[in-house]
């Protein structure tokens, strides 16, 4: 359902919660805002399949853009908030977006966007607004809090990460219904796997741009359930947020693991988290030892999924068929999966290749990018297409990943996947973060670097670089050890879980005038 049908049942009920200020948003609330957002748009003369954009950090009022645009019809497309403004700029260019919802809190970057933006043709901002934007708050005041008269079902038209490149967007078709009659795919999905209801109480500890968070998020509203909206991730903070707020429910990436799990003892367990029945992750590949003490520490309510923003195929794996088959990502749920060599030869169980998802039609398509779109096809079946993930299936058709293929290091003729690198380094107690890359090396074409991050109190140097090579040679054969570590305040990776190794490669390789993409 959506927020129109909820404001009716349980006007008063929060939709959404700000974990550390405690303020709410009420169905009632939301719903009049949506409403007043989505009839401005619509004097804007923006119509079905007309698209909009939104830059902003975590906010309360992101959940009013989201329901206008769902409401409306529209495409929304949600912009990273890391961005610089030029690449900010490139995505709301290239969704052709008419309406942009910024923050001023994000101000110095979303400033630039006028004068780079000629076919956005409404400029609205929440705080005080800068040159070229109108007040958001008071842009509402204007417009009843009616439905509009005809409401057809929006979606969103989101971006790749851009680690290997400018960000594509990934386009659905629209659904052919109206927003009132339901079926939400993520809703579904949330009920029929993990038990949600409209009594659930959700913790979102991710920034809502990604496509997992607003998806899960948008979805809970559609239950009728309760968002608890983090600005960031803390390790306290989210530990006391599944206390104070008696969560059922929660959505991670591997790195929030591993950093709670290196809390002291005595923070981690200071906290009563009776209420908290399933915890999901996804988003990148979680080592087989953190997902174990994590199952040691919270016991078996972790469960994963695999998938892309594309939606082309899903897997899904329970706490119980996780701990018989450690590492895997689960079966298919959504898609028939193909393991195939470079040439598109389809490979036997225990083989690594390409992974590919079969599905009835190609369910995307990159948006003014046809060529792209043919890439991510088998070269025989256009119906397959692939994310550029590296993995085996087992003789039961469970998925095991092993690396982005985009990642590989070949040095001297050999394969060498980082993940496995990375692996076996975090579980070092010195370590905080690490990313394995390829760097030049003239005699092999590539060498093995690690690029890390301490824990507080560790001192970099000769003799540390020494210690943990010397550690992950007791882990892993020679070939695949760094032959050199550097150390890094802090890695480029995002809340979401996304490590931007194209980012860190470029320093070794000669590239430097990019934030992200």
């Amino acid at each position: 359902m959506y927020p129109g049908h909820w404001s009716k049942i349980c006007p008063d009920k929060p939709a959404i919660i700000h974990s550390q200020t405690g303020e709410r948003v009420t169905y009632k609330m939301l719903n009049d805002r949506s409403n007043q957002l989505a009839q401005l748009m619509w004097s804007q003369g923006l119509r079905r399949g007309d698209h909009v954009s939104i830059f902003m950090e975590n906010d309360l009022h992101y959940f009013d853009m989201i329901w206008a645009a769902m409401r409306s019809g529209l495409y929304l497309t949600t912009v990273n908030r890391y961005l610089t403004a030029e690449e900010a700029a490139y995505i709301i260019n290239n969704s052709e977006s008419q309406l942009v919802l910024a923050s001023n809190y994000l101000g110095d970057v979303a400033v630039d966007f006028p004068g780079q933006c000629p076919g956005v043709k409404k400029w609205l901002m929440t705080g005080e607004p800068l040159n070229g934007y109108e007040n958001y708050q008071d842009a509402l005041t204007q417009y009843t809090a009616e439905p509009l008269e005809e409401e057809p079902a929006g979606a969103f038209m989101l971006y790749s990460s851009g680690t290997t490149g400018r960000p594509k967007g990934i386009l659905r078709p629209l659904p052919d219904k109206l927003i009132s009659e339901g079926a939400d795919l993520v809703a579904g999905l949330q009920k029929a796997l993990w038990g949600f209801d409209e009594n659930s109480i959700y913790l979102s500890p991710a920034p809502l741009y990604h496509s997992a968070p607003i998806s899960f998020c948008s979805a809970v509203q559609a239950l009728g359930a309760t968002v608890i909206m983090m600005p960031g991730f803390n390790e306290n903070s989210a530990l006391r947020a599944i206390q104070e707020y008696k969560v059922t429910h929660s959505q991670w990436v591997p790195t929030m693991f591993s950093r709670m799990l290196k809390m002291e003892p005595a923070d981690r367990t200071n906290y009563d988290l009776s209420s908290h029945k399933v915890a999901i992750h996804a988003a990148a590949p979680c080592p087989r030892q953190v997902k174990q003490q994590m199952f040691d520490w919270w016991g078996p309510i972790i469960y994963e999924y695999y998938g892309g923003t594309e939606l082309n195929g899903l897997t899904h794996v329970t706490p119980q068929a996780w701990l018989t088959r450690p590492g895997t990502v689960g079966q298919s749920i959504l898609g028939t999966i193909h393991i195939c060599d470079e040439d598109g030869l389809e490979l036997q169980p225990g083989q690594e290749g390409l992974v590919y998802f079969e599905l009835p039609q190609l369910p995307f398509e990159y948006l003014k990018d046809e060529e792209k779109t043919k890439d991510a096809q088998h070269p025989e079946h256009t119906n397959w297409s692939a994310l550029g993930d590296v993995g085996y299936i087992d003789e039961e058709g469970f998925l095991f990943l092993t690396d982005r293929a985009t990642f590989m290091i070949i040095s001297g003729g050999v394969n060498i996947y980082p993940q496995e690198i990375e692996d076996a380094l975090i579980m070092h107690t010195d370590i905080v973060d690490v990313a394995v890359i390829g760097v030049p090396n003239e005699e092999m074409g590539e060498e093995v670097k690690a690029v890390v991050q301490l824990v507080e109190g560790v001192s970099a140097g000769a003799a540390e670089e020494d210690k943990l090579i010397a550690f992950a040679r007791e882990q892993l054969a020679h070939y695949k050890c760094p032959r050199s570590i550097d150390f890094e305040a802090e890695l480029p990776r995002l809340p979401t879980g996304k490590l931007y190794k194209r980012l860190l490669k470029d320093r070794y390789w000669g590239r430097k005038d990019t934030r992200i993409v």
